[in-house]
């Protein structure tokens, strides 16, 4: 694999460390700047709804930018945005950087695919994407848990620095291994992308990606309250406790796309969103006791993100039925998607941390996940109807 590859695999690796450190720096930011814990709580929203905005808007906007001079630029805009959070005088200059990072975050991984791809021969095409992805793995099991500890040690704002650092260091990769006149296809117009949202089929994938990531970032987002309040860890704790979460998150990613490949999407789908749904509700008995959280959020690192292959999976089949002409399109709406899902569930969940209290988070996420199961169950109840078995997702052919 060629070493520009790599470079795209630390840009993922910083934008993903970026995205989730915040979930475990939130009591310190909210305490520094004088804020309360839902206010805090927003600053996860607008970053996943500036992903949601940057990745079809601008990338549509974008589409006659070479992708390298694009490439640079994103991660110049986003050094520019971690900075910016390092040295921000105010609520209101930390909640523009992090829509800042937004952006670029969502443009680059709408084009970063491509990137890849370019960068081997075809037969190599979906190991490269993998090797770009995993960068954002290895920001949950090691980039967040570091940014915690650093945060929590050095304060908040160093945490950032590093980030940017980090940013930096891509962008001299990128600039020095990534070569000019990589060819790409134009990414879809947005026409082309309204179409696909009219879609009903498709729509319904993407309401289980958003409701259903949405149930689980409700008590994730305030997940290091609830360890420092409910649990009695030290602020210096909760970076060991993302720490499981990400090592578990790793493995359940595994785990989930075996499942689906085994079952297929739906069957799939169903069992790992039940489990989430039994995990977020046990999460609301155990948050009091130190080490039964402990294994409570390793529990809950195995099944949050284990659904993340099936949906994408299931999303590629439908958009080949439906609109066969933008696979790829209604692939990357199923991440933006999945960005309004922990937008409106950080925004949601601050609205029940002021009304109602901390530990009203888990089982009202577990009940929100349910909901993504009940739709997860029509999907297949349509599938039946219409002849397309749980593993292929295609209409069987009419017998002869």
């Amino acid at each position: 694999m060629p070493i520009a590859l790599f470079a795209l695999t630390l840009s993922a690796f910083a934008i993903g460390t970026t995205e989730f450190v915040i979930v475990g720096l939130l009591p310190t930011v909210a305490a520094d700047l004088a804020i309360s814990l839902p206010s805090a709580g927003l600053l996860v929203s607008l970053y996943a709804l500036g992903v949601a905005v940057g990745a079809p808007v601008l990338t549509a906007l974008a589409s006659r930018v070479p992708r390298k001079t694009l490439l640079l630029a994103l991660m110049a805009l986003f050094t520019a945005g971690n900075l910016l959070a390092w040295q921000a005088p105010s609520y209101a200059a930390l909640v523009a950087a992090r829509v800042l990072t937004g952006l670029a975050h969502g443009v680059f991984f709408s084009i970063g695919s491509t990137i890849a791809t370019g960068l081997v021969p075809r037969e190599k095409a979906a190991s490269a994407i993998a090797i770009m992805f995993t960068g954002l793995t290895v920001a949950l099991v090691t980039g967040v848990p570091l940014g915690t500890f650093i945060g929590q040690h050095f304060g908040w704002r160093d945490t950032f620095l590093a980030v940017a650092a980090l940013g930096v260091l891509a962008f001299a990769g990128s600039a020095l291994f990534v070569p000019r006149g990589i060819a790409h296809t134009p990414p879809a117009t947005l026409r082309q992308q309204a179409r696909v949202l009219a879609e009903p089929r498709l729509l319904l994938v993407y309401a289980k990606t958003a409701i259903g990531y949405g149930g689980t970032f409700i008590p994730f987002t305030f997940l290091a309250p609830i360890l420092t309040d409910i649990a009695g860890f030290s602020a210096g704790a909760v970076g060991w406790v993302m720490l499981v979460y990400g090592a578990s998150v790793a493995a359940g990613n595994l785990w989930g796309g075996r499942l689906a490949d085994r079952l297929g999407p739906i069957p799939a789908l169903r069992i790992l969103f039940a489990l989430l749904a039994a995990v977020l509700l046990l999460l609301q008995f155990t948050a009091p006791h130190p080490w039964l959280v402990v294994g409570t959020v390793l529990l809950w690192g195995a099944v949050a993100f284990g659904n993340v292959p099936g949906l994408q999976v299931y999303v590629v089949q439908q958009a080949e039925r439906c609109t066969p002409g933008a696979v790829d399109v209604a692939s990357g709406l199923n991440i933006g998607a999945f960005n309004l899902g922990i937008a409106g569930a950080a925004w949601a969940g601050g609205q029940i941390v002021t009304h109602w209290g901390l530990m009203h988070t888990p089982w009202i996420g577990a009940l929100v996940v349910l909901v993504a199961l009940g739709l997860t169950h029509c999907s297949g109840v349509l599938d039946r109807r219409g002849g397309i078995p749980a593993r292929s997702g295609r209409p069987v052919p009419a017998a002869h």
